[in-house]
């Protein structure tokens, strides 16, 4: 069953990225949700062709979804679904976007697809399986020292102070590592993570569906996975911690001396 839910879910996001390349670098109709957060009728659109795969499927499993209301229904399986995780960089034609594409059973996701665009790289899991990318098994880094990482991070849209914390943040590991990115999307920043490209990954203010894919691919490949203060993390809480296990405690110290949570 859980390679179907993976043959349907690689399907959907292929479908949909058609569209999404199509109108790449092309003239954009934006909507503002917030004052820098955009949403394009190519979200839309491309949530429309997921939605309609996994329920020419699937009629009767649950839909959380970025542009569309919650679809409930009575079943055990819920699929979580980024359309266009990367808006921003999509609408600039910067390169750094992609589709995101979860399945969760009774409340655990057990199947993850997320393609990186414009690359095309495709990443996928499977629960007790492992995380592929372009159909390769991958694992995290085997870096144990902050002063050897690449670490990555993301700043949500409310300028507010969880933002002015992760500025703080970002500041004091670009000091102690090798450096900090922010590529601004973050389902492609935990597959960085999960194929051993950057070492870490923090950020606050995230929705189910910026991490539910990209925290299975984690995990599948090695990777650990708290709240920024080493507590159990759940997809519904609105900061991440991930890593490749190694440095996962002594970045835990440095957040803790730096900022309060």
């Amino acid at each position: 069953m859980n390679k179907e839910l993976l043959r349907v879910a690689i399907k959907a996001a292929k479908s949909s990225s058609q569209l999404i390349l199509a109108n790449f670098n092309k003239p954009h109709v934006v909507k503002f949700k917030g004052q820098t957060d955009l949403v394009t009728n190519t979200d839309k659109q491309s949530e429309k062709i997921i939605v309609k795969e996994i329920l020419s499927h699937f009629p009767d499993h649950g839909i959380l979804a970025e542009e569309s209301v919650y679809q409930e229904k009575d079943s055990k399986y819920l699929w979580i679904i980024d359309p266009l995780d990367g808006t921003t960089n999509f609408v600039h034609g910067y390169p750094s976007f992609g589709v995101s594409i979860a399945c969760s059973f009774n409340h655990e996701i057990i199947v993850a697809v997320v393609l990186e665009l414009p690359s095309y790289n495709i990443y996928t899991a499977i629960k007790n399986i492992g995380s592929y990318k372009n159909g390769k098994s991958i694992k995290v880094s085997k870096v144990n020292t902050l002063n050897n990482s690449l670490l990555v991070t993301g700043f949500g849209y409310n300028h507010d102070t969880n933002w002015e914390k992760n500025m703080k943040l970002f500041k004091h590991f670009t000091n102690i590592t090798q450096g900090v990115r922010r590529l601004g999307a973050a389902s492609v920043d935990l597959c960085h993570l999960a194929s051993g490209v950057v070492d870490g990954f923090w950020e606050f203010d995230l929705k189910p569906w910026d991490i539910s894919a990209g925290y299975l691919i984690v995990k599948e490949a090695g990777g650990f996975i708290t709240k920024l203060d080493g507590t159990d993390f759940s997809i519904f809480d609105n900061q991440i911690l991930a890593t490749n296990k190694k440095i996962h405690n002594d970045i835990i110290l440095n957040i803790d001396k730096q900022i309060n949570l």
